[in-house]
């Protein structure tokens, strides 16, 4: 009793120590965190895919708010642990920093290598129900809060593919005849917010999708009855494909690269467009490491070494050589690096640090690159053109800044005439109004709060920064009053010590119009200062679309169907509609959209940095037969579409 009692201790420190502070572990418990339960256990069959033994994946979000995840790899091991005398899959699931990642014999290549995953999902869950299919058997164990509510014990058995027994009042349906199957509920206690999202979990499954080539993973959602099948056999091919899709490309075929060196796996692909942005995606062992690392340096020297040889080779450069921001623009680009014990910079995984990775990777891409070079001239030559056209309007952007500087576009002083000002002077307390013509400019001013409310009128539609190069993007009168106004600068210019309002917000009619200024608004900020975005200082402003009165009750609403739910409370009532801002009067405009007690603001945010950047290129490129299809895809939508 005494030795059961230690080992019981020791289980319940480790799950306390993980609910005392669940951020340490999972980043934090907010959405991100809640969406982070489910990546763990995906890792976990993405590792035995990794090894070879796993095909099939099935990710379903259930009805009563759990969600489970099901493979068709080995399985945990049931038996028993030789050291700890406890069932193999107890220990996996109780014990901290316990599994088969660390000696390498079980995983070769692994994600979860702090060993806190699948733990951590069950010291976090409200309970969670645990089966293995192994030898023709499915063993059982359940938890509440991390403890375990019974032994590991077979509750049925598989004969054939197919289940022929299974024990009173376990209802779970398996897809697969083998593998494990884990389904859980996240604690409230620990959670913001319990409620999974379909489109973000999708994201993560397409990226794992694409970086296992031929591996199906399948997303269901019960609450909604969509559900996905998503298998790539071009793998990371097919995934540079699909984030060019919007733009026009300047070879047909993706340059793949794969080789090993000292144990480690470098995979990459490229596909060049007419664009002026880049769009790397990196990857170590599936993780995707947003910050970059020592794999992202080597990628990018290697590019810029073989295009300057190449071009230098040719006689193409002059007196120049191609900077790395010149080799880089247009470009679209997957690198996957898998490494048998790579070292991540904190918790989260998002950068690489290991320091023999710059050169092994340098060295892999540099001589595939080249070959390739040599043996596809013209597609050699549309990159070096590409990126010494980048080099002149580099140099026509610098002048332009310059120009600008000199005459004070720039400079945060010397603002817009455009522009009424707030008379508060700490940023974290202002707030740019950023207002569609002048006459809802002009019922903004009077409506505002002078004292903390700046407001800034834009005569018509923005330049579609998405098509123009930055010296034009300088000489556009509306974009040097907006960059004026928010101070900060513009690209490697940008200085965020220079923010002077910390709310900027975009304030359009609710009608096509307004909503195409609002995105190319958005479009500029996404790809001139995404630091704003990425710290939440943009925000949209939701106007009313109805004013309904009852006697001497005045309501607003903003949408048709809060208009429907309302007139059936109110029966008969006056329904007058605002066709834009300019309508109503400061008072109205006020109270219904700058008011901070009453407002409805969104704030604009990018989860998924890479498919806001292939959305931007598909709405507002130069493609028009991609943008069509996504319209048809998405017509249904428009009525209650979500900024």
């Amino acid at each position: 009793m005494d030795e059961y009692n230690a080992k019981a201790i020791q289980i319940l420190e480790d799950s306390q120590a993980v609910r005392k502070r669940p951020g340490m572990y999972i980043g934090s418990t907010d959405e991100r965190g809640l969406h982070h339960l489910i990546y763990e256990v995906v890792d976990n069959s993405i590792d035995e895919a990794l090894a070879g033994y796993c095909k099939r994946i099935s990710v379903i979000i259930h009805r009563d708010g759990s969600v489970s995840i099901e493979d068709d790899g080995r399985g945990i091991p049931v038996d028993i642990h030789p050291e700890k005398g406890k069932p193999a899959l107890e220990i996996v699931m109780t014990i901290l920093h316990a599994g088969a990642k660390f000696d390498k014999k079980a995983y070769k290549v692994t994600g979860g290598l702090h060993g806190v995953g699948i733990h951590v999902v069950n010291f976090l869950s409200l309970w969670l129900k645990a089966y293995v299919k192994r030898d023709g058997k499915i063993y059982f164990q359940w938890y509440k809060r991390g403890q375990p509510q019974c032994p590991v014990h077979q509750v049925g058995e598989i004969r054939d593919g197919k289940v022929v027994w299974l024990e009173d009042g376990h209802e779970e349906v398996f897809k697969y005849p083998r593998g494990t199957y884990i389904r859980f509920k996240p604690d409230p206690e620990i959670f913001e917010t319990t409620e999974f999202k379909y489109h973000v979990i999708r994201k993560k499954l397409r990226d794992l999708a694409f970086l296992n080539k031929g591996i199906e993973i399948e997303i269901e959602d019960e609450r909604s009855g969509k559900k996905e099948r998503l298998k790539y056999e071009g793998g990371i091919v097919e995934f540079v494909k699909y984030l060019n899709e919007g733009y026009n490309p300047l070879h047909r075929d993706v340059i793949y690269g794969l080789d090993k060196q000292n144990g480690i796996i470098v995979e990459f692909a490229i596909q060049y467009n007419d664009s002026t942005s880049e769009n790397l995606l990196a990857f170590v062992n599936t993780i995707h490491t947003t910050e970059g690392g020592t794999h992202v340096s080597g990628f990018r020297s290697a590019l810029t070494k073989v295009i300057n040889d190449y071009a230098k080779d040719k006689g193409l450069l002059k007196n120049m050589s191609l900077q790395g921001e010149d080799v880089r623009e247009g470009l679209t680009a997957v690198i996957h690096v898998k490494h048998p014990n790579p070292q991540f910079e904190g918790q989260t995984k998002a950068k690489l640090g290991n320091s023999e990775v710059k050169g092994i990777v340098f060295s892999i891409v540099g001589r595939i690159l080249k070959e390739y070079f040599e043996e596809h001239p013209d597609t050699a030559m549309n990159i070096v053109t590409k990126a010494i056209s980048a080099a002149r309007a580099r140099e026509a952007a610098r002048k332009a800044r310059e120009l600008a500087r000199r005459k004070g576009y720039l400079e945060s002083l010397d603002l817009p005439g455009k522009l009424a000002d707030c008379t508060e002077e700490d940023p974290t307390k202002a707030e740019l109004f950023i207002v569609e013509g002048d006459s809802a400019g002009g019922s903004a001013k009077q409506a505002r709060d002078r004292h903390f409310q700046a407001i800034l009128p834009l005569r018509g539609k923005i330049l579609n920064v998405e098509k123009a190069r930055i010296d034009k993007v300088f000489k556009n009168q509306e974009i040097r009053a907006l960059i004026s106004a928010i101070g900060t600068g513009v690209k490697e210019d940008f200085d965020y010590s220079k923010l002077r309002y910390h709310k900027i917000i975009i304030m359009t009619d609710a009608d096509v119009d307004g909503a195409h200024i609002r995105t190319l608004l958005l479009t500029f900020f996404y790809r001139y200062m995404p630091e704003l975005i990425e710290k939440g200082h943009v925000y949209i402003a939701q106007a009313p679309l109805y004013r309904i009165q009852k006697g001497k009750e005045i309501y607003y609403v903003y949408s048709d169907e809060e208009k429907d739910e309302l007139l059936r409370k109110l029966g008969n009532a006056t329904v007058q509609r605002f066709k834009g801002l300019g309508e109503m009067n400061p008072q109205q405009l006020w109270e219904t959209t700058m008011n901070p007690e009453t407002r409805r603001l969104i704030r604009v945010s990018v989860e998924d940095a890479a498919e806001a950047d292939r959305l931007f290129s598909i709405l507002m490129g130069e493609q028009v037969a991609p943008r069509r299809e996504f319209i048809i895809q998405h017509a249904r939508e428009v009525m209650n579409i979500d900024i």
